[in-house]
């Protein structure tokens, strides 16, 4: 899928909402526990809840992989149902790889061949050769860490040097590896005010912003710093969608708290004539 494509579901959905599959077993409702695949059962009915306010899921592979075999059973079954059931939706491994060179070979062969995700998160820490394995396959994406919304974000992102700020030093050194079709940046949310200054060194790229709902994220911040004239856009909310209720109402819940979102990006869509 490319920025055009993607663009295009935006546009069709009226949405930019990624919803964030942080499927901890300890959260989900009780009553799923009595499934063969507890974690399946609920993000199958997340999703079947929340697809058509959303354009792209993102499964946090932290959340699987603490399982063992079992998560990684779990990740395989819940790609594979949205890509039989709601083909076309974007989907994000959050797996924060990035290595050397012949290693980052075989994370990308992981999430980008053989469990075929769209795009899948990657450090840039290591540097040039440890993302370009990533972007050797074709029609998917690598989502660079540029910007975070934890609080541990201070010690090194806004390191100033020469009057360049560490995250703009990554921004304006990696825009070179790649391209609009394939690269997009992460930007939480909670640095929203940022966003007009991030415009200005990649101001084509997709941002994927997390920090939206349960981390306090405004989401009219960052439509107003981050939209540009193809949106430009994918919010992630997770927690506030997919724990808002834990009883046995938990998905209809999820598909009421998605669609308020998604009304929300409607009109920021429309606002700039986006649709």
């Amino acid at each position: 899928m490319n920025y055009s494509e993607l663009f295009k579901k935006i546009t069709e959905k009226r949405s930019f909402l990624c919803i964030g599959l942080d499927s901890e077993i300890e959260k989900i409702p009780s009553f799923l526990l009595k499934y063969k695949d507890p974690v399946f059962e609920f993000n199958k009915r997340i999703i079947d809840s929340t697809h058509q306010y959303a354009v792209a899921y993102k499964p946090n592979i932290a959340f699987y992989e603490c399982n063992g075999a079992k998560g990684w059973i779990t990740l395989e079954s819940t790609l594979k149902y949205i890509r039989k059931k709601y083909p076309g939706l974007f989907v994000i491994a959050d797996a924060k790889r990035g290595d050397i060179g012949n290693t980052s070979r075989m994370y990308a062969r992981a999430f980008l061949e053989n469990m075929p995700f769209d795009a899948v998160t990657v450090a840039p820490y290591m540097g040039e050769d440890s993302v370009t394995p990533f972007l050797s396959v074709s029609d998917r994406w690598v989502v660079l860490l540029a910007l975070t919304s934890n609080k541990g974000a201070d010690d090194f992102q806004y390191h100033n040097e020469d009057g360049i700020k560490l995250f703009e030093r990554v921004l304006s050194v990696s825009r070179k590896w790649g391209t609009t079709d394939n690269m997009m940046y992460v930007v939480g949310a909670t640095r929203a005010g940022m966003l007009k200054d991030i415009r200005k060194i990649v101001p084509d790229h997709f941002l994927l912003i997390p920090g939206v709902g349960a981390q306090g994220g405004s989401l009219e911040e960052v439509a107003r710093y981050g939209l540009n004239s193809r949106c430009g856009l994918l919010v992630n909310s997770s927690r506030g969608i997919i724990f808002a209720d834990d009883t046995r109402r938990f998905a209809a819940t999820a598909g009421e708290k998605a669609q308020e979102i998604q009304k929300e990006m409607e009109q920021y869509l429309s606002e700039r004539n986006l649709i």
